[in-house]
């Protein structure tokens, strides 16, 4: 396993990392949970992503459950959760979402009973919230921190320009700025990671837990002919992932990169997490593998990512036809 600095952090992530959005308490039970968080760990893997959204909270309650029946030194592995959308979905009342200083609380307090940790390592604000001052938001954080609830607190999927704010706010206080952003980045959603964190990068520095490697799977090639029944775009409640991620454009694309992952040795979806992992500014990419042979294979990304060249970049550029274009200075 490879490890990185989060950013200008001390903290070190495992390159590669595993997470639980969709698949846990949807798509796989405890006993599966268990055996993939092993095989993660057990692999180098450091680092498990969370949410109180998830699942409405039975995604931290699984994770903790499997987290309390190991015997792994606490201090060997990092986990995450995220605030923001709440646990209860349409039964949230108005302080029990959004980023106030009460929902920030009492949200990671709640996460904490969920996973049976006595702190977070990584405390995410899982959107912005437009109604709450930033620095509101930043001293929220800040409080957990002195605490000793959370290590560190980031953004997700927030704008550049969000967090620049928040980091104006932190050095104008005296507290600490959002360590790290989790966006989405793969071969098909690139803008916020290359183009607008780029000053971010260059002059602040930033550690990312990026999300979504292979785009729900598209990028796996397992949809090119059409959409399983035991996929992620098949289950109920997340219509808006398939009519936002399918189309038959980006299919035919991703058929002619299978050509390069069979060049390289490899399968199309552990090229796709190795071509994130390539990226330098990726700290660490979120797998969310459901079946053991998957997380496995993803796993063979570290052996492939250094066979992603500048001219294997290139190629895989003029097929996929989605490298943004950096504003003129």
């Amino acid at each position: 396993m490879e490890y990185r600095r989060m950013g200008n952090t001390g903290l070190q992530l495992s390159a590669l990392s595993y997470g639980s959005w969709v698949t846990f308490a949807k798509q796989i039970d405890d006993s599966i949970s268990d055996r993939l968080m092993s095989i993660a760990y057990e692999n180098g893997i450091n680092f498990f992503d969370n949410a109180e959204v998830y699942s409405s909270g039975q995604s931290e309650l699984m994770m903790g459950r499997v987290l309390k029946s190991k015997n792994w030194e606490r201090s060997s592995y990092t986990v995450s959760s995220k605030v923001f959308f709440g646990w209860r979905g349409k039964e949230n009342k108005p302080n029990q979402h959004g980023l106030s200083r009460k929902h920030i609380m009492e949200a990671c307090d709640e996460a904490l009973q969920r996973l049976q940790l006595e702190y977070l390592d990584l405390f995410f604000c899982h959107r912005p919230d437009k109604n709450v001052p930033m620095e509101e938001v930043v001293r929220s954080m800040n409080t957990l921190i002195q605490q000793g609830k959370i290590f560190y607190w980031g953004t997700s999927e927030w704008s550049g320009a969000e967090i620049m704010e928040a980091h104006a706010v932190a050095q104008r206080l005296g507290l600490e700025g959002p360590a790290m952003e989790q966006p989405q980045y793969n071969l098909l959603e690139r803008q916020k990671m290359e183009v607008e964190y780029y000053t971010i990068f260059k002059n602040i520095g930033m550690g990312t837990t990026i999300w979504s490697p292979l785009a729900s799977g598209l990028l796996s090639g397992k949809y090119n002919n059409g959409i399983p029944d035991d996929s992620r775009l098949a289950l109920e409640g997340f219509e808006w992932l398939k009519d936002r991620t399918f189309t038959e454009d980006r299919i035919e694309r991703i058929k002619t990169l299978q050509q390069v992952a069979e060049e390289l040795d490899t399968t199309l979806a552990t090229l796709s997490i190795a071509w994130c992992i390539s990226n330098p500014n990726v700290t660490t990419a979120i797998l969310g593998a459901t079946k053991e042979a998957q997380l496995l294979e993803n796993l063979k990304a570290l052996d492939v990512y250094p066979k992603i060249t500048n001219e294997i970049k290139e190629r895989i550029d003029n097929i996929m036809n989605t490298k943004p274009t950096m504003p003129q200075f």
